[in-house]
């Protein structure tokens, strides 16, 4: 069992849901975001539950690079180790290219892809080290091709971490490294991502989604799409259909 586990992007949403499901099946926790008082609120609420694990909060902004990594080491340093990294911290902020939006797209690209590198680094320096762990990286189904208006950008960048991730696993596959990665696909998971977006098909609640995505995350498999049924189809199909029918999911 890979005990102790780290989730940035952990005050709301995916990651917040991911925390509640890996405490309930008894995980030390070492939670990240920037909204600490959130953070605060959680650990309070899963040690009311599960007074048996260990939880630990810090205060990062993942588009600060240098605290990434000073934040990953100093949760090392106060558990012994760290057994799973899960790269979650993102947004959705974007427009269609061309509309004057260009600064919400930049800061959806520096977040979700930018900042992404510095918490693998960060994650894969303490792997190195402990020649042990697993790193998770959050994608999306939009990742499979290219979608339009708000999701452009968005899918871009889940795009280029599907193929990071690949990425290190190949250097990892190399070297004979027996660090593992594992790319999470999710399909429509209501979050504060997308509160907004109403009549969305196959959208499933939080709770639930979370609960896929523990379960493919705690069996290590190289990709999955979350929940399986029906996105595992979905995504085959995606990537064989004419863009005209799937920008229609964007």
């Amino acid at each position: 069992m890979r005990k102790t586990i780290l989730i940035t992007g952990a005050s709301s949403g995916l990651g917040a849901g991911m925390a509640r499901e890996f405490a309930k099946r008894g995980h030390n926790l070492a939670l990240c975001a920037r909204r600490t008082e959130r953070l605060d609120e959680l650990k309070s609420e899963l040690l009311g539950r599960y007074p048996d694990i260990k939880i630990s909060v810090m205060a990062l902004d993942v588009n600060d690079h240098d605290k990434v990594f000073e934040v990953f080491k100093a949760f090392k340093t106060e558990f012994g180790s760290l057994d799973r990294v899960i790269v979650n911290a993102g947004m959705g902020k974007g427009a269609s290219l061309g509309t004057g939006y260009f600064y919400a797209n930049l800061q959806t690209a520096q977040t979700n892809f930018v900042a992404a590198i510095a918490q693998c680094e960060a994650a894969l320096e303490i792997f190195r080290e402990q020649n042990d762990g697993h790193l998770v990286t959050i994608s999306s189904i939009s990742a499979l091709r290219g979608m339009p208006r708000a999701m452009t950008v968005y899918a871009a960048t889940k795009a280029g971490l599907s193929a990071l991730t690949e990425g290190i696993r190949a250097d990892l596959i190399r070297s004979r490294s027996p660090i593992k990665t594992t790319t999470i696909c999710p399909g429509f998971i209501r979050s504060e991502i997308n509160e907004k977006v109403k009549n969305t098909p196959f959208m499933v609640d939080t709770e639930t989604g979370c609960r896929a995505m523990v379960n493919a995350i705690e069996r290590e498999p190289v990709s999955a799409y979350v929940p399986r049924w029906p996105w595992a189809i979905i995504g085959f199909l995606m990537k064989r259909l004419p863009l005209k029918w799937v920008m229609k999911l964007g």
